[in-house]
């Protein structure tokens, strides 16, 4: 290990080098090359060449895409229904066909993603957010901080997700995305809290924030330097996963009614009024469902992937 030269900066050389040793990777151009990598260069050099992540960021993309400019694949209303053609099937320039309403199946599940997608997006981004602050302050002080956290999120762990969805939505009135989004949050944050706690007590034990906070550094610049860059990976793995589930959560909130409610389009609405049509016309059942479905499957598929490269222990 190299001495610790008197003057500016010297302290420092000891907290940070510690840091990126662990951090980097092996030299990719070998011994001399004078480059490293470190474990966000290893995973993204990884992820490039999984199928399963490119497969899965593709179908992500294509959805946020049309969750953004659904005109660009569907030019009709979603809202515009004839009923003369209810329960139809596939037609010329209507491939999917139409519901109980004479409404374009095609459109409407075009549109839905909107819904969905916002849902998950911001659902994951509050609990996330929410989470890993009071996490990595629980595990990095502890105290009664950390004992007061685990209490709170034990309630929240005991109340079950469908039944707190119908007592905590049904008194709601408005049928937007913001009450199912503060709803998930409400009950997402705990499961990332706990995440981030465990992984900031791991790393606050490693040497090289031991020795700056031997050297002096302060409680703010070790665990934004220092700890919070090597505790966020388990972190970012459990929300990409989670995303997925949280935009199920809320198929499932809006098919029972609580969740999102007309004139706001969702799978979830849709799937639950074909549900009493299966037999008739599956098709209004079918394309939603196999939306939803494909849109779960590319979330949780792309959290894998990215577990896979950022987990030391698959090196």
């Amino acid at each position: 290990m190299d001495a610790i030269t008197p003057g500016d900066g010297g302290a420092m050389t000891l907290a940070t080098g510690d840091a990126r040793s662990l951090d980097e990777g092996p030299l990719p151009g070998g011994p001399g090359s004078g480059k490293s990598r470190s474990l966000w260069s290893d995973a993204w050099h990884d992820l490039r060449r999984n199928p399963v992540f490119l497969v899965s960021a593709l179908v992500i993309v294509f959805l946020v895409l049309i969750a953004i400019w659904p005109g660009l694949i569907a030019s009709g209303n979603p809202l515009q229904c004839d009923l003369a053609k209810a329960q139809e099937g596939s037609q010329p320039g209507h491939p999917f066909g139409f519901d109980t309403q004479g409404c374009d199946v095609y459109t409407r599940t075009v549109h839905g993603a909107r819904a969905s997608i916002a849902v998950g997006i911001c659902a994951t981004a509050g609990a996330t957010l929410f989470g890993s602050v009071l996490g990595g302050l629980a595990g990095f002080f502890g105290g009664w901080w950390d004992a007061l956290l685990s209490r709170i999120a034990d309630i929240f762990f005991g109340i079950p997700i469908i039944l707190g969805g119908l007592v905590f939505l049904s008194v709601v009135t408005s049928g937007s995305v913001w009450p199912v989004v503060g709803f998930i949050v409400l009950l997402g944050w705990p499961q990332i809290s706990r995440i981030a706690r465990g992984s900031v007590v791991t790393a606050k034990q490693n040497d090289y924030v031991q020795a700056a906070r031997a050297l002096g550094a302060g409680n703010r610049r070790m665990l934004l330097r220092h700890i919070a860059p090597n505790a966020v990976a388990p972190v970012i793995v459990v929300a990409t996963i989670a995303l997925g589930t949280y935009i199920a959560l809320e198929a499932t909130l809006s098919f029972v009614g609580v969740g999102l409610k007309p004139p706001t389009v969702s799978w979830g609405i849709d799937i639950s009024n074909a549900s009493v049509q299966i037999r008739n016309a599956p098709h209004m059942l079918l394309w939603p469902a196999g939306a939803l479905s494909i849109t779960v499957l590319a979330f949780i598929m792309l959290g894998d992937a990215v577990r896979d490269a950022l987990d030391p222990k698959l090196r």
